[in-house]
Order: C-alpha cells, then sequence, then structure tokens
C-alpha cells in the first residue's frame, strides 16, 4: 500500500513537471511557467513527506501509572506530603492551593 502511494505520488509529480515546461509558443515567455512547476513541486513533496510521515511508528505509549500502595491511603498521604490535613484529605501544593490526596 505505501509503495504503491509513493509511486504514484512520483508519476503525478513528473506528470506535473513535464506539463510546466514551456512549449515552442512560450519559448520567448522566459519563467512564464515558473509558478507551475513550483507549485507541482510544493504539492508533491507535501504529499510525499505525509506519506513518509505516516508510515513512521507512533510516538510512545502512555506512561506507567503511579497510584498509592494498597493499604492505608492516609498513612501514605501523610508520609508522601508534610502538608497533607486528614480531615479534609488535601495536601497544600507549591502552587499555594488545596489538592485532594488519593
Amino acid at each position: 500500500m505505501k509503495k504503491t502511494t509513493l509511486i504514484i505520488v512520483a508519476a503525478v509529480s513528473i506528470v506535473g513537471g513535464t506539463m510546466a515546461t514551456p512549449t515552442t509558443a512560450d519559448a520567448r515567455c522566459y519563467g512564464c511557467a515558473v509558478g507551475a512547476g513550483v507549485a507541482a513541486g510544493i504539492i508533491g513533496g507535501a504529499i510525499i513527506g505525509s506519506a513518509i510521515a505516516n508510515s513512521q511508528p507512533g510516538y510512545y505509549g502512555p506512561g506507567p501509572y503511579y497510584a498509592p500502595p494498597p493499604g492505608d491511603a492516609i498513612a501514605y498521604c501523610m508520609q508522601r506530603f508534610r502538608s497533607y490535613d486528614p480531615n479534609s484529605g488535601t495536601y497544600l501544593g507549591y502552587d499555594g492551593l488545596r489538592h485532594p490526596c488519593p
């Protein structure tokens, strides 16, 4: 599938490039078809670039999940956060706000 797509894109780029070359009628007009050639090159490059980018493996999977150890959650929060308040179940964060602890 990927090879077929790349072959089709390459063929379209080549055909677009040959269509952008001036004919004998346009021989006196130097640079008249430059815009079409540049446009074909940009479009072909974008298509080939996206095909290559989509063929790469994905980034990373989800990170590890940090959960409190099984057992007493209050003891865990008391040990982890010095500002933990067991009555409200929150601790004081560096941002000055209180955050819930599991």
